[in-house]
């Protein structure tokens, strides 16, 4: 892949990466309750994540979710009650938001890992995204899966470096949420975000 098409990617890219989702607002979550630390494992999920969706798009996955409603409607369905039991789970939730560091109550690292490779996978958006993203840059005389393999690679990067940012503002954001009126403003926002993300992945259409 020459060098100008892939920076004219990287360009292109950028907006959809930092663009709010699922998995910003899980970012934020997590930054939030556990730090910024914490906050790089779920990044590293949802990179991984992307990769996936990248690479399986190179096989066909376009492909399957363009003509099957059924593959549409299961991996959509099992998207959007997640999002909408993340939501519930984040209102109802009276702990407060900010915990110490090394504190027993916060998730393990796998468990960070595996809640955003899941959201990531799951989410149709994501890869409507990456079905728009990546045909028009990968040339029919090249190597399919290697050029896909170089996209989804660069997408996964963007996203993680846009996560990467939130977990360094963890501090900054940790301190606005000292307020208990805010941990509950903000656990309400974030619940309801999640909640309608989950709606909207419900309603959508092929």
């Amino acid at each position: 892949m020459p060098i100008e098409t892939w920076l004219l990617f990287v360009a292109i890219s950028f907006v959809p990466a930092i663009s709010p989702g699922p998995a910003v607002f899980l970012a934020l979550s997590n930054t939030i309750k556990y730090g910024g630390k914490a906050t790089i494992w779920s990044a590293a999920g949802n990179a991984i994540g992307l990769m996936i969706i990248g690479l399986a798009s190179a096989v066909g996955l376009g492909a399957l979710m363009a003509t099957s409603a059924m593959a549409f409607t299961v991996l959509k369905f099992i998207g959007a009650g997640y999002l909408i039991w993340l939501g519930i789970k984040t209102w109802r939730d009276k702990s407060t938001m900010v915990q110490n560091n090394g504190s027993d109550s916060a998730p393990k690292k796998y468990k960070l890992f595996s809640t955003a490779l899941f959201v990531s996978v799951t989410n149709p958006k994501a890869i409507v995204v990456i079905l728009a993203l990546f045909p028009p840059f990968i040339s029919p005389e090249g190597n399919a899966l290697l050029q896909a393999t170089v996209l989804s690679i660069t997408y996964a990067a963007l996203c993680f470096l846009n996560h990467l940012v939130i977990a360094l503002m963890g501090g900054r954001l940790r301190n606005f949420m000292s307020d208990i009126r805010r941990i509950r403003i903000v656990r309400r926002v974030l619940g309801a975000t999640f909640v309608g993300f989950g709606a909207l992945l419900a309603s959508a259409q092929r």
